[in-house]
């Protein structure tokens, strides 16, 4: 049944900033900043690195999920270059405290680290190690992969067959199966990119939208499907079955702590 046919009490329930804590998740969003001064019994404290094909943001996270402080953003570099896009991950982490482990979540292929294929960014990724170069740069152990998939584990129930879909500068997706992911799954449209969003406009991109969940709830029976990224506000939910639900950006921050929980 098609969410047009729910009343918008029920729409709204659908829409939420992050997901509870669950035992595949990587914690809850506190409604209050902690401050510098956590205590010892939420070490260890995670950097986690969102990097974007328009933005890269960075938050310092404890073991429960709460952000120790404000997230900070920078634009990502033009060129997309692999040591431009370094150098600001490293420029922002001189505003924020202290951390003891780094997860970075990347838009593109990642295995053992090691970027397979960076599609928004400068062909120079291909083979390059984040996780080497970030750890010898900041001096802490660091984690790598696919943004989507981190987003995942912020968003997801631990249960069933789960789907993420981000959509942004370009269309990233991730798979879970009772909270277990399948690495790199990728099986977005290249017609959802924004590009074709400010191409043909909301209300064409959002049939593409709707047609582009249906495939996908046909393919793999979804328990429910979560869509994020920066274009997530532009979903008209009303067209879409009621197992689909928004949320917000900040799973990709605080998802990351999963990668330290494999």
């Amino acid at each position: 049944m098609l969410s047009s046919s729910l009343s918008k009490r029920e729409r709204t329930r659908r829409e939420y900033p992050v997901r509870p804590m669950h035992k595949a998740s990587a914690g809850s969003l506190p409604s209050r900043r902690q401050g510098r001064g956590t205590s010892a019994k939420s070490r260890p404290l995670t950097l986690v690195v969102d990097v974007g094909a328009t933005g890269i943001k960075a938050a310092v996270v404890n073991e429960l999920g709460d952000l120790v402080e404000e997230r900070v953003r920078r634009d990502t570099p033009s060129s997309g270059m692999p040591g431009e896009v370094m150098d600001t991950i490293v420029t922002l982490t001189k505003n924020l405290g202290s951390f003891d482990r780094i997860a970075v979540g990347f838009p593109g292929i990642i295995v053992d680290g090691i970027v397979q294929q960076a599609p928004n960014l400068a062909s120079e990724w291909k083979d390059f190690n984040i996780a080497e170069v970030l750890q010898m740069r900041l001096k802490k152990p660091v984690r790598v992969a696919n943004d989507a998939d981190v987003q995942g584990f912020g968003a997801i129930a631990g249960k069933g067959v789960e789907l993420v879909v981000t959509l942004g500068t370009g269309v990233g997706t991730a798979l879970f199966t009772d909270g277990h992911l399948v690495p790199n799954a990728e099986f977005g449209k290249d017609k959802l990119r924004n590009e074709m969003l400010e191409k043909d406009g909301k209300k064409k991109w959002n049939r593409r939208v709707a047609k582009f969940v249906r495939r996908l709830e046909e393919k793999f029976h979804f328990t429910r499907l979560y869509i994020g990224g920066g274009n997530s506000r532009n979903v008209d939910i009303s067209l879409l079955p009621a197992n689909v639900t928004i949320v917000s950006n900040l799973n990709g921050l605080v998802g990351g702590i999963a990668l330290w929980r494999a």
